[in-house]
């Protein structure tokens, strides 16, 4: 073997060994990693923008995986967890869900019934009621005849919103007494059964239901003298 191919063994033996280090290396890299990073676990993202008090449902979000050191101790890990849950506030597209972006579905107490009905969505309702409001519900009465005059009146007193639907084309002939109306959103109430049967019958035979949002903190009954309303009384 002369000089030159002496050299060249050499070359290749140190290449081999440059090379073989490197591995070394990358693989020492890949474990001081893996050793920080941990686990992936997976999380959920959202697909889109979600109005707080809605009901979540699993086609709302995206799957992902990502380090479990990463994640938040609230991180939601399984949709299992949004069952029966309402967004507490906007959720955000590209946000990780978390339990405290979650409460409950306002639930029924013993002895009450849901009751919905539709309310016009020019009274006041649009985006200021939400599950788990409470407000007093007030119903017009036209006159039956001239000796009888138009009459308001406040038929339930906090009562317990649970539910709050989409804003919905009202379909109505021209024999409805809502027949002004343009669009309604169906309202869920928690109710015991003489306050639902009296807003089942306003919701059939008054002129306009109308709801009035109450403090939730607070005295504000309404005065037994305040509870109908006609207006000579202003007279």
């Amino acid at each position: 073997m002369n000089s030159r191919q002496r050299r060249g063994v050499i070359l290749l033996v140190v290449s081999v060994l440059c090379a073989v280090g490197a591995f070394a290396g990358v693989l020492s890299v890949i474990r001081d990693v893996n050793s920080k990073v941990g686990p992936e676990v997976s999380a959920y993202r959202l697909k889109s923008d979600v109005a707080p008090y809605k009901e979540l449902e699993a086609g709302q979000f995206e799957k992902v995986e990502m380090p479990e050191r990463w994640l938040s101790d609230t991180a939601v890990r399984s949709l299992r967890q949004i069952r029966g849950k309402i967004a507490v506030t906007t959720l955000r597209k590209g946000s990780l869900l978390q339990t405290d972006m979650l409460v409950g579905r306002p639930e029924l107490k013993p002895g009450q019934q849901e009751i919905a009905i539709m309310i016009d969505a020019s009274t006041g309702v649009a985006g200021k009621i939400d599950p788990g409001a409470e407000v007093n519900i007030y119903a017009t009465f036209k006159a039956e005849d001239e000796r009888q005059k138009d009459q308001s009146k406040i038929i339930v007193e906090r009562a317990r919103v649970i539910d709050v639907g989409k804003l919905t084309p009202f379909d109505r002939d021209q024999d409805d007494r809502r027949r002004e109306q343009n669009e309604a959103v169906p309202i869920t109430f928690a109710l015991d059964a003489g306050d639902a049967q009296r807003v089942a019958y306003a919701e059939s035979f008054a002129t306009h239901v109308r709801l009035a949002l109450v403090a939730q903190d607070g005295d504000s009954a309404v005065p037994p003298g305040d509870r109908s309303y006609t207006l000579d009384e202003d007279k």
